[in-house]
């Protein structure tokens, strides 16, 4: 076999390893908010119990303000393969201790295993999305190889809340975290076997990677990439929030195990837009894609806060036609939209960075701490009404259409990035 054939078959290797890596980024993500309701469900007060139900998501998304500039240097100095089994670790860790609250009975426990789960979906991250860009030589092809990644992603995404509501059944009542002992097996299983999958399989790091890197400024010299930053904080509290709240929308109304189901077709349809997204990635840009879909996804949510609860609408939920609001439709719909903002937004912040890259993504991951944020001022909104929180989503899209059309432009290209 020639060196080119042997470079081709090691980069087809490399890609298929990332593809798995993304895939558990958003089921250790989409863990943390499902369980921590049940945790919360143990407060009488039902505005705490809101509020204290979205504290474990918040801390699985603070882990990314504490972790983003590390993992950034760590994935600098140790390489990509160092970094992503390091973070495996991590994350089988994070599960078991979230695992050992319940049998402890303690709530603060359970906070502490969801910080190190994020620690570890932060360090995924930071390997994960610079390494595909790479692989996929930038532009266009390396937004369109993130798109596939996503894709994976989103079923993992829409996977986990109705495999949790599944197991919980119609009512958070009497349930306790043991409840939910038997999704966290399958977490910890899942961490194993993927330690080993990338412990053996040889992946092929960039030029450069694990070495010394001399760098003459500072990445946030970049515009475009400080603007990204901040649009990456709205995003991951955009797509968080929306489905999150969905749930809450319509327990009281269908219970929580239809609700799961309901807010589980929000993933559904990302996984949708994404697999849409990497067909034509490579064709549409990165700008023009998110512009298109932060103006649907605005108008979605605004209808929905219009309608409120005055139509209502038929759907097919386990095994049964009932009637929902058809705000929570629309609201379901914004999936499509949140599906390729992820991937374009990071392209666009990071284009033509150079040797900046690494630690710019990890600067770039600081900022996901927004998932936990953004989610957590719409649930105090939430306490009181539902679809008048989802002015905050509105917001962050809002800033998001700002940076597609102003802000991603790379102003800074006299500064040498070789």
């Amino acid at each position: 076999m020639t060196k080119q054939q042997n470079n081709a078959s090691l980069r087809i290797i490399t890609i298929i390893a990332m593809m798995f890596l993304y895939a558990m980024i958003s089921f250790v993500t989409n863990l943390a908010a499902p369980v921590g309701k049940i945790w919360g469900a143990s407060f009488d007060d039902p505005a705490q119990a809101e509020r204290m139900g979205m504290l474990g998501n918040l801390f699985n998304f603070l882990a990314y303000l504490i972790m983003g500039i590390p993992a950034g240097n760590i994935l600098s100095k140790y390489g990509y393969k160092k970094t992503a089994l390091a973070a495996i670790l991590l994350g089988f860790i994070g599960i078991a201790i979230q695992w050992l609250s319940g049998a402890v009975d303690s709530f603060y426990v359970y906070l502490f295993g969801a910080l190190l789960g994020g620690f570890c979906v932060c360090m995924l991250n930071t390997v994960v999305n610079p390494m595909l860009n790479l692989l996929g030589g930038g532009g266009n092809k390396g937004n369109q190889l993130n798109m596939v990644g996503g894709t994976l992603n989103s079923l993992s995404g829409s996977l986990t809340p109705m495999l949790v509501g599944a197991i919980i059944g119609q009512s958070l009542e009497g349930k306790e975290i043991d409840d939910v002992n038997v999704v966290l097996y399958i977490a910890m299983a899942v961490f194993a076997v993927i330690y080993f999958i990338i412990r053996i399989t040889p992946i092929a790091e960039p030029e450069g990677a694990g070495q010394q890197v001399t760098y003459e400024r500072s990445p946030w010299s970049f515009r475009h990439l400080t603007l990204g930053v901040i649009a990456i904080f709205f995003y991951v509290g955009v797509e968080v929030g929306i489905p999150a709240t969905l749930i809450s929308y319509l327990t009281p109304k269908v219970g929580f195990a239809a609700a799961g189901l309901i807010a589980g077709r929000y993933w559904i349809l990302m996984l949708i837009g994404r697999f849409i997204g990497s067909t034509i990635g490579g064709k549409v840009s990165s700008k023009t894609m998110i512009t298109c879909v932060a103006c649907a996804a605005i108008a979605l949510m605004v209808a929905a806060m219009l309608i409120g609860d005055n139509i209502m609408a038929k759907t097919f939920v386990q095994g049964a036609v009932i009637e929902v609001p058809l705000a929570s439709t629309l609201l379901v719909l914004c999936g499509l939209c949140t599906s390729v903002m992820w991937t374009s937004i990071f392209n666009l912040a990071t284009e033509g960075l150079g040797k900046y890259t690494a630690k710019a993504s990890g600067i770039f991951m600081m900022m996901v701490v927004g998932g936990g944020i953004v989610p957590y001022i719409q649930s105090v909104i939430a306490a009181h009404n539902c679809l008048l929180s989802y002015i905050v989503p509105i917001i962050g899209v809002a800033f998001i259409l700002f940076y597609a059309l102003i802000g991603s432009k790379n102003v800074n290209t006299d500064i040498k990035v070789d």
